[in-house]
């Protein structure tokens, strides 16, 4: 394992590699392809991180944020070209998470073949809870993931639904980009996906493991020249 304290991940960790399109059902309650054969991989920054206690503010370029409650997966020993068998060895503990998207603009960017930076790595675009040893889950792929917005229930799914499970995920990923001490993976997310408005309370968790809130407080502010 690392030298670093895991628990604290979100203030060293260098990058976060999220996961598209990995439950099925949420492909297609977006109308998008599903893919089998390789994952679909987008990256957010470390500025992205925001701890529960922290307001959840929205791109003001943006008039549809999306919630999508999901599995993160922090990362204890880093490698390059990690074989699928070693993969859970590298893995140090888990995180719930959202991936706060911009869906207007990602529409906006698929339709001109633009990359979804605009849509996916704004500042409070990931959410994270306190840190989850990895000891505590026994298998990451049986766990229920839920999300509520203002006591309704949004989002309710089973990581077994994810198309590639965790281990096969650290495997692709680590092909293409070195994971690192401290990264964290976002896994993908399970349907029920709808927009947020200023003032809405989320909160989300994992069963029988953790929960976190959130309170959605309007637009950042806007660059001026």
């Amino acid at each position: 394992m690392g030298s670093r304290n895991l628990s604290c991940f979100w203030e060293w960790g260098r990058k976060i590699v999220c996961v598209g399109r990995n439950y099925a059902e949420h492909a297609r309650e977006l109308e998008n392809p599903v893919s089998t054969s390789e994952p679909l991989l987008f990256l957010k920054p470390p500025s992205a991180y925001l701890r529960e206690g922290s307001p959840l503010r929205l791109p003001h370029y943006s008039r549809s944020v999306h919630h999508e409650v999901e599995l993160g997966v922090v990362v204890a020993r880093g490698g390059s070209h990690i074989p699928q068998g070693e993969a859970m060895d590298h893995v140090g503990g888990y995180a719930l998470c959202l991936d706060m998207t911009a869906r207007d603009v990602q529409d906006e960017c698929k339709k001109k073949g633009h990359p979804w930076t605009l849509a996916k790595a704004f500042d409070c675009s990931c959410p994270v809870s306190d840190f989850i040893p990895k000891g505590r889950v026994p298998d990451p792929q049986r766990l229920t993931l839920w999300l509520k917005v203002n006591g309704q229930l949004r989002q309710r799914g089973s990581t077994s639904h994810m198309i590639f499970p965790v281990p096969f995920l650290v495997h692709y990923i680590s092909r293409i980009i070195r994971l690192e001490e401290g990264d964290l993976i976002l896994t993908g997310t399970p349907a029920g996906v709808s927009a947020v408005q200023e003032h809405d309370e989320l909160q989300a968790g994992i069963d029988d493991l953790i929960t976190m809130q959130f309170t959605v407080a309007g637009n950042s502010p806007s660059y001026s020249q």
